[in-house]
């Protein structure tokens, strides 16, 4: 069915739908996306309207991929409506062809979809991450610490009599260099002797460099300082791995990132997680395809039922809410990543399958 003629025809069409809900979506989520960065960052000194079109460009890959299992969702049922309402899937049931028959060109197009967004838009956003935080960085530039919590992993480093943990608002350079950065300094009975707050901190080989430093110890004035060096024992490898944000990582590259924290004794649970997340995408897709088609195929040449459309956007909503949080859960190692990510696409599969034999076979 689906290499022939009426099975292209029908993925042509799925294909075509696709491409206009990229383009709408994508539109949106730009508008959207530079307001919300013009007003978050238009404050910093090295901001400009060029710089924040161009880091919401090259943040529109990440977001897009957020959206794929809804716009695959979408897709499916404007397409279904669609044939519907043009009496074309009526015309097809008359021709002897089963639901699983002609629903095979939307499935392979739903499998095609997810297996783009691995190879092509997931390595797209993993780079665009990776540019933004730079974009951000440079545009802070040296001028002072942030007053904001650290949104990195804290590390602790012990060097001889030196306790330091060390934590950062965002990292940049695979991990090596941290924007306003925070490091606390220990004493042999653990009582803080010294708080360093640095624009940046760069890792360079046995030491940190921090820059634009405000230094506070307990009972003194602050003091600031142009550059500190900080003594480590840490290595660039160690901290790539220990602070590298899994997004930031295209699908190709997780495996061997996988294998050089296991041999630094890092958790692996989020890069799992995300490695098993994107590698569930395909079947992600065409289990939404599916719970498309349980709400689509009901004949009706002017008026589909509005409550049965709330219903199957609903159900791909609650299905999307479950795979994020149950990543969320694999992430954090309360579940195997493994199951984290597949148990949530297997049930969903089974239902969509379910639910169409209960309505086509009886």
């Amino acid at each position: 069915m689906i290499f022939g003629t009426l099975g292209r025809y029908f993925f042509r069409r799925y294909v075509s739908t696709t491409i206009w809900f990229f383009l709408g979506v994508t539109g949106i989520v730009f508008l959207v996306d530079f307001s919300e960065t013009a007003s978050r960052m238009a404050s910093l000194p090295g901001y400009t309207v060029a710089g924040g079109l161009l880091m919401t460009a090259v943040r529109l890959p990440l977001i897009l991929q957020q959206t794929v299992p809804f716009i695959a969702l979408f897709v499916g049922m404007t397409v279904l409506i669609g044939l519907n309402r043009k009496y074309e899937l009526v015309v097809t049931r008359a021709a002897g062809i089963s639901v699983w028959q002609f629903m095979s060109p939307f499935v392979a197009g739903a499998f095609f979809l997810g297996l783009g967004v691995i190879a092509a838009l997931n390595p797209l956003a993993a780079w665009g991450q990776r540019q933004a935080a730079q974009f951000e960085s440079n545009w802070r530039g040296d001028n002072g610490a942030s007053t904001s919590a650290p949104q990195v992993p804290w590390i602790r480093q012990i060097s001889k009599d030196d306790d330091v943990v060390i934590g950062a608002h965002s990292v940049v350079d695979d991990g090596t260099r941290l924007v306003d950065a925070v490091f606390v300094h220990f004493d042999s009975s653990a009582h803080i002797i010294l708080r360093q707050d640095a624009a940046t901190a760069k890792l360079e080989d046995g030491y940190w460099l921090l820059k634009n430093v405000v230094e506070r110890r307990p009972g003194e004035i602050a003091t600031r300082k142009d550059e500190v060096r900080v003594r480590t024992n840490l290595k660039q490898d160690f901290i790539q791995q220990r602070l590298t944000n899994p997004e930031t990582i295209g699908f190709f590259d997780l495996s061997h990132r996988i294998e050089i924290a296991k041999s630094f004794g890092i958790p692996t649970k989020a890069l799992e997680t995300q490695f098993h997340s994107l590698l569930s995408q395909p079947l992600l897709l065409v289990a939404m395809t599916l719970i498309a088609a349980t709400v689509s195929l009901k004949f009706s040449r002017f008026n589909q039922s509005r409550s049965v459309i709330l219903g199957g956007i609903l159900s791909g909503f609650v299905l999307y809410v479950v795979t994020v949080l149950v990543k969320a859960f694999g992430s954090s190692g309360v579940v195997p990543p493994f199951v984290a990510t597949w148990i949530p696409v297997i049930v969903a599969l089974a239902l969509g399958a379910t639910i169409l034999l209960h309505q086509e076979d009886g």
